[in-house]
């Protein structure tokens, strides 16, 4: 292959990254201009966000996009056009080959050098990511009064994801080039029941054993919430093995709750800060700011409706299916073209060299850009359906009221802001904004009111 050709790629590659990300700035930079121009709080909530709760929101929602757009200009646009265009990559896998030749291993051993080279690259990333994340966390967060981590909290958290991470990557790296290697012509077939069975291990482990070492997890004591989300899971035949509170507020004030598990043994987890004032009786150990934050047992039920229904619905079946499909598209597109030389060779490697990994990387950051942008705007599309969808089935058990108070509790307590730029709703949020779900449920009590 001529060097025409690679340079062609490598130019198609930086316009490609370019017109993405560039992409992705403006419809941000629309976002910034609602959190300028939008001074009043909406109708529907000045019956409960006061002026000055809203113009906290709009700040806060203001510092976070624009930080987004410095670091998608600085990381994804400058940054990564230059390692492109200076072949970083080929760099580090010469580095790799380097190295393993100085420990006297292997170097003609592909597999002994890609886990060397994913070694390299992660702790190169993590150094990368580690200044904004300190921004993030130590001066927007704590700004804004969410962040909760002190600054050993946060190092010795950095250090066991770092090598969570590794633990995890390098045997999965390891299996990936012997099936590519050993697999024959139909390889990707089975490369895709691999990462099939590895997605649903995960799935299944990370909360049982990875997660944990991060955040306590302790049963939720007995009591009327407990007894009232056992009984809900119980009418709804959802197989309920195990109930937690996870302590998320020592990392941050923001709440949540989510199910997991596959089959018939599924564990519901609650963060403390979604329970009304942590979920302790006497509010004397709070501080002022946390006093009175979280929802009632009645609203924490029913935001479970409302997640139990993505369970009830099959939208968690729908989604691994789905992502099943997409895994085997995205593998047979590898196949067929991962040893296309000028991909290699427009991003810095000597002609004849093509690893693997590299290749898997090309075709899927890259070559399938496109498809994937696509398909990450379909998937979100569906999402809000899923999410209109639990949230008319949590409104089917009798939590209209209680989930729109809960919608708008949350809401205030994470400051978010409650007006966005269509565009910019429409190729983000995955889930409905609050006016869009507090009008859809107000909608749906409509027929039952007219009816009385």
């Amino acid at each position: 292959m001529s060097i025409l050709e690679a340079d062609d790629v490598l130019y198609s590659i930086l316009a490609l990254v370019i017109i993405e990300n560039s992409l992705e700035i403006y419809i941000a930079y629309r976002q910034v201009k609602v959190y300028r121009s939008a001074l009043d709080v909406p109708n529907e909530l000045k019956a409960h966000m006061s002026s000055e709760t809203f113009h906290k929101a709009r700040k806060y929602g203001l510092d976070g996009e624009n930080f987004g757009i410095f670091k998608a200009l600085l990381m994804d646009v400058l940054l990564l056009c230059l390692e492109l265009y200076i072949g970083l990559i080929a760099l580090l896998w010469q580095m790799s080959v380097d190295v393993v030749e100085r420990l006297e291993w292997d170097s003609s051993n592909e597999i002994i050098v890609s886990l060397v080279f994913v070694l390299i690259s992660n702790v190169l990333s993590t150094f990368k990511s580690l200044p904004f994340k300190i921004y993030k966390i130590f001066v927007l967060e704590e700004k804004h009064g969410f962040n909760k981590q002190t600054a050993g909290f946060f190092a010795w958290d950095q250090v066991k994801g770092f090598l969570v991470t590794q633990i995890v990557m390098l045997p999965i790296t390891a299996a990936i080039i012997f099936i590519v290697q050993r697999g024959g012509d139909n390889f990707f077939i089975w490369l895709w029941i691999f990462a099939g069975v590895i997605s649903l291990v995960l799935l299944t482990l990370y909360p049982i054993f990875i997660a944990p070492l991060f955040d306590k997890y302790t049963p939720l004591e007995q009591g009327p919430l407990r007894q009232s989300i056992e009984s809900l899971a119980a009418s709804l035949k959802f197989p309920l093995t195990k109930l937690y509170v996870v302590e998320g507020s020592k990392r941050s004030s923001h709440s949540n709750a989510y199910f997991y598990g596959l089959w018939n043994s599924k564990r519901i987890v609650l963060f403390d800060t979604l329970l009304l004032n942590k979920g302790k009786p006497d509010d004397s150990d709070l501080s002022d700011d946390e006093k009175g934050k979280g929802c009632t047992d009645e609203e924490v039920l029913a935001v479970l409706g409302h997640e139990l229904g993505h369970w009830k619905l099959g939208h968690v079946t729908k989604n691994i299916v789905i992502m099943e499909v997409h895994l085997f598209l995205m593998f047979l597109v590898f196949g067929y073209l991962f040893k296309y030389a000028p991909f290699y060779e427009a991003l810095g490697f000597e002609p004849g060299t093509r690893p693997i990994l590299v290749g898997l990387l090309i075709v899927f950051t890259y070559v399938m850009a496109p498809y994937n942008a696509i398909i990450n705007f379909a998937m979100t599309l569906l999402s809000r359906r899923f999410e209109y969808q639990a949230d008319e089935f949590a409104h089917n058990l009798g939590f209209e009221k209680q989930l729109s108070r809960a919608l708008i509790k949350l809401n205030l307590d994470n400051l978010g802001f409650p007006i966005f730029d269509w565009l910019y709703s429409t190729w983000n949020h995955s889930h409905p904004t609050l006016l869009q779900r507090l009008a859809r449920l107000k909608q749906l009590g409509q027929p039952e009111k007219k009816t009385q």
